[in-house]
């Protein structure tokens, strides 16, 4: 159920290009139809978290091998095989890259500096230097941003208000999973936001999924009062997996978005990613008709979820108290 109405964060010019736009327009194009590369850097099992985005393509007239074509590689989560899966794409000129995550967009810049791409969620575009600026992107690249680095902080914060007594929080993070720009900004403010909150913090890093378990162990041997789930595109894929620890562990953990909580985690703030999937359609219709990623602002999230499952809190024997429930924007129950 919804509690309140979600934060707005001012986008200033980046979020004024409007992204809705009418079902079943014209493609304007002849002769072959377009295709799409589409780079990703988890495994095909993990593609399902694109859906919102091909219902987007569908939602403007596209149909895959009707109108579109699309081209999929995978980098099946090792980060180090996207720039040869980037230039792949490049070889068979398709007209427009879809990069997922900040790693996949910086693979595809450095393919690339003419082939249009749209990135979707994008860690901090501007601060690893994939665009000049959000309102004006510049070069060859558009699309949405998560607002990775401005709300690490903000999660902590709120883990502080529904743990008792908590001391002692592991961040669970993959080392490598933006620019070292925005990797650096991130440590910067959990570590700031830790010695504010007189927490003690510690990383535990997991490099790829098969780090997991070696991960998972190290954690547990720290006894932490709960963790923290950092933003990256891998572990994200793997979330399933992180919940469950979490729940065999017995430990509270603050994830960035809303679908892990679904699944069972406690409870997540962050931008709505099925949303900025979806955003990314649009984009790509711009383009194909003719607009120019320099022209077309990188779009920031308008919303920002606060989202606890009660169910699992229950399981930890948390009480949410009134106060937190009131700023809570979705209870799953």
């Amino acid at each position: 159920m919804r509690r309140r109405e979600f934060i707005t964060l001012v986008g200033g010019a980046a979020a004024a290009w409007p992204l809705t736009a009418h079902a079943q327009q014209p493609i304007a194009r002849t002769g072959n139809m377009p295709r799409l590369g589409m780079l990703m850097p988890g495994a095909a099992p993990s593609a399902t978290i694109l859906e919102p985005f091909y219902r987007g393509l569908h939602e403007l007239g596209y149909v895959e091998g009707q109108n579109i074509a699309i081209e999929r590689r995978y980098a099946d989560s090792i980060v180090e095989r996207l720039p040869d899966l980037a230039a792949e794409l490049v070889k068979l000129k398709v007209d427009i890259i879809v990069a997922w995550s900040t790693p996949a967009a910086i693979a595809a810049k450095q393919a690339t500096r003419t082939i249009p791409i749209v990135a979707a969620v994008m860690a901090d575009p501007v601060g690893d230097e994939l665009v000049a600026s959000l309102a004006r992107p510049a070069g060859n690249i558009t699309g949405t941003t998560f607002l990775g680095p401005e709300l690490v902080s903000k999660r902590l914060q709120l883990l502080k208000e529904i743990i008792p007594g908590l001391s002692h929080v592991a961040a669970l993070w993959q080392p490598h999973a933006y620019g070292e720009h925005t990797m650096a900004n991130m440590s910067k403010e959990m570590e700031a936001s830790a010695r504010t909150l007189g927490i003690q913090l510690r990383f535990v890093p997991a490099a790829n999924p098969d780090e997991l378990a070696s991960a998972f162990s190290a954690m547990t041997n720290e006894r932490p009062d709960a963790f923290i789930l950092m933003p990256s595109p891998i572990l994200y894929g793997q979330y399933s997996r992180i919940v469950a620890f979490a729940a065999k562990s017995r430990l509270p953990a603050m994830y960035q978005a809303r679908e892990i909580v679904e699944a069972g985690g406690l409870m997540s703030y962050g931008a709505n990613l099925n949303e900025l999937f979806r955003s990314a359609a649009p984009f790509v219709d711009k383009i194909l008709k003719g607009a120019k990623p320099s022209d077309i602002p990188v779009q920031q999230p308008t919303k920002i979820e606060f989202t606890i499952n009660l169910k699992t809190a229950k399981s930890l024997g948390l009480t949410i108290s009134r106060e937190v429930l009131l700023i809570t924007d979705e209870v799953i129950e």
